[in-house]
């Protein structure tokens, strides 16, 4: 048995809580060991996380006995859930709530909630200025905003992780710039004149990594992260200069990249609204700067992009 510190991780195989695990087993210091909690210890991923030297552990995310059953022995937990496979806020709250409870009845000592910003605070519900989708404005925004208010009610010593766009978005989200009918790569996001808050997934782990390093300093505490802030223009250009080859930004409006139609679209434009709408906001909330005290080895979108380039589709 390890005398390391436990984190156990939720979602372990997924973009946040596997780039935590890695972080964790990367680490030359070694001061904690890693749990990880999968739906599927079977897997391929699963089983390359053991093979690096993580404990895999079998869990029922909808079971809060088994999720509790996962957190005993626990020193921290490492929580998020993941709403593009739910499709629904209610589901989310529903799972942080069982992962909330659970840490309590566990006696996890530090959580972390991976969250965002509740973006109602900026457009009320009756604010015409952007679209509501029944009783939330961006839903995989404000659903995981109203569980913070559950961590926070039973008393879980937590510090609430606020997140941003991840670059891998352009690999694996159908993000990536498109040909256009000159046949040259096209971005096409709704940004308008705004920036776009982004992070390498890589960098959400190292920073909560960070966050475990600095104990109950920052239970409590909201810390917003991000990697690079740039507008279509700034991110064209970079994809350009990685790819050898013309990237062009044609920005749609917020309507029109609802109107696609793909499930989500709507929760999207006005994601990229708030994105947009608020780079100020960002700018100060999510600082690079602030994130590399949590992470020295930060990201810029142009540093991802040497390593990344090829990763992205270019059809």
């Amino acid at each position: 048995m390890t005398d390391k510190k436990i984190i156990a991780v939720v979602g372990s195989t997924g973009a946040q809580g596997g780039s935590l695990v890695r972080a964790i087993l990367d680490d030359p210091a070694g001061e904690f060991a890693v749990r990880a909690l999968t739906r599927n210890p079977d897997s391929e991923q699963a089983r390359a996380l053991a093979e690096l030297g993580a404990e895999i552990v079998g869990v029922d995310f909808e079971d809060e006995a088994s999720v509790t059953d996962a957190f005993k022995g626990a020193y921290g937990a490492f929580c998020v859930t993941f709403f593009w496979q739910l499709m629904s806020p209610e589901k989310e709250l529903a799972q942080a709530t069982i992962q909330a409870r659970a840490a309590k009845a566990a006696g996890v000592e530090h959580v972390i909630w991976s969250t965002l910003p509740d973006t109602r605070q900026v457009y009320p519900l009756d604010d015409d200025r952007m679209p509501s989708l029944g009783r939330f404005k961006v839903p995989h925004f404000d659903g995981k905003a109203e569980a913070d208010a559950v961590f926070g009610e039973l008393g879980v010593p937590t510090t609430y992780l606020q997140t941003v766009f991840y670059y891998e978005n352009f690999i694996h989200f159908g993000m990536e710039p498109k040909r256009n009918g000159a046949g040259v790569l096209s971005l096409n996001l709704p940004l308008a004149k705004g920036k776009l808050p982004f992070i390498a997934a890589a960098d959400i782990g190292k920073s909560a990594l960070g966050i475990f390093r600095r104990g109950r300093e920052l239970v409590g505490r909201t810390i917003g992260i991000m990697g690079d802030q740039l507008t279509g223009d700034e991110i064209a250009k970079a994809l350009q200069n990685a790819f050898g080859e013309t990237v062009v930004y044609e920005p749609v409006t917020y309507r029109q990249y609802a109107a696609f139609g793909f499930p989500g679209a709507d929760d999207l434009a006005n994601q990229f609204q708030y994105f947009s709408e608020q780079t100020a906001k960002y700018a100060e909330e999510n600082s690079v700067e602030r994130t590399r005290t949590l992470d020295p080895d930060l990201q810029s979108f142009s540093t991802w992009l040497a390593a990344n380039h090829d990763r992205i589709p270019r059809s």
